[in-house]
């Protein structure tokens, strides 16, 4: 997570996330990793991204894109803003901003990409899509 420091009257600074860090060990408590002029980088370890097969067309959308994105679920707690859940899933991001809570984006790291990529691959099936014509292409005795 980055803090930075703004120019407001209203907030002294603002939290967001910066990125992910694959494969980091977890920590009993986050840690300060840079504090200069105010701008602090905090890293939050003992996150777990878990895929589930009823995600594979969220993840699928995900790597498809143009940027892919590891999705970060945080909020403040007191005057530190902390990451709760992680996804690759846009589908899973987009319920949870439906609930109201704060979701941002984050480049994902070509090791996650591999990985989520190479589900995607045996796990993602569209489904077949079946195409409803409009009632004017039917037969006006075939309207109902």
């Amino acid at each position: 997570m980055q803090r930075k420091p703004t120019q407001s009257r209203w907030v002294d600074c603002i939290w967001e996330p910066l990125g992910v860090l694959p494969g980091h060990p977890a920590e009993a408590a986050p840690r300060l990793l840079r504090d200069n002029e105010g701008e602090q980088h905090w890293l939050h370890s003992g996150f777990t991204l878990t895929l589930h097969r009823d995600e594979a067309e969220g993840y699928y959308m995900n790597v498809s894109a143009p940027e892919p994105r590891v999705f970060i679920l945080w909020r403040m707690e007191g005057e530190q803003g902390l990451p709760v859940e992680v996804t690759v899933s846009s589908d899973e991001a987009s319920r949870w901003m439906d609930a109201g809570h704060q979701i941002d984006g984050v480049a994902m790291p070509a090791e996650l990409f591999a990985w989520v990529g190479d589900y995607v691959e045996h796990h993602y099936r569209p489904e077949p899509k079946k195409r409803i014509k409009p009632r004017s292409f039917k037969h006006p005795r075939d309207r109902v």
